[in-house]
């Protein structure tokens, strides 16, 4: 089970990311949303329904952590994108609601994980998830993707722990996806090891996320040409 103070801090923040992001996405237009993401081939629409489609998803996980039962987030890949396609193909309105319902439900269901966890860890696209981490996800989620809408919000507005929650997310992928050998180090002095840890890289955790989530290296140093890294 996850303490009910930290449980409570966590969901803090992450009403906190939430609520900056249902800001950004009801002062978009029509044609705004329709506009490109830093998400290549999606709009902002589909980043919006992607966080609409995977809060409604990560229950799942919940279920999974408190009885056991396995679930996976999507059926198929397929069906992930056929349900990100649905939700960005709806009116305006109806896109917004459904991502602030999304976002309210999971806060709800989150609740249940200061009760008994059967499950210590959860999978997530082939790699392993602490279910104590679940809403540290679903925050990491909620902060990679207001980036990628590409407004005048901008990474440095979310909070610093918020920010240390989206690294780790990345970094258990990037492990788990057999990403090069790195040593990761931040000016807040947060330091993780991926394979062999060859190469050094440092920024600002802002500066760190944004490469690793996205590939934008202009913020960081590394003692060598920087990898291309795996998908996030």
């Amino acid at each position: 089970m996850i303490n009910p103070a930290r449980l409570h801090s966590d969901l803090s923040r992450l009403g906190r990311e939430t609520d900056m992001f249902l800001a950004t996405v009801s002062s978009l237009s029509d044609e705004e949303l329709a506009a490109p993401s830093l998400c290549e081939g999606w709009t902002r629409a589909h980043v919006i329904a992607h966080v609409a489609s995977s809060g409604r998803a990560l229950v799942g996980l919940i279920d999974w952590a408190t009885s056991g039962e396995e679930r996976q987030l999507y059926a198929s890949p397929e069906a992930r994108s056929q349900a990100i396609a649905a939700l960005a193909a709806l009116p305006r309105e109806e896109l917004l609601a459904e991502v602030r319902d999304s976002a309210a439900a999971f806060a709800d269901e989150a609740q249940r994980l200061t009760g008994e966890l059967v499950a210590p860890e959860v999978k997530v696209g082939g790699w392993e998830l602490p279910a104590t981490s679940i809403v540290a996800l679903r925050i990491a989620e909620v902060a990679v993707h207001h980036h990628d809408l590409d407004t005048a919000w901008t990474i440095e507005e979310a909070d610093p722990d918020s920010l240390l929650n989206a690294i780790e997310a990345v970094v258990r992928a990037m492990r788990a996806k057999g990403a090069p050998g790195l040593t990761l180090v931040t000016e807040e002095r947060d330091e993780w090891v991926i394979g062999d840890g060859g190469l050094r890289v440092e920024s600002d955790r802002e500066g760190l996320l944004k490469w690793l989530a996205r590939g934008d290296a202009e913020d960081v140093e590394a003692a060598g040409p920087v990898p291309v890294l795996p998908a996030w």
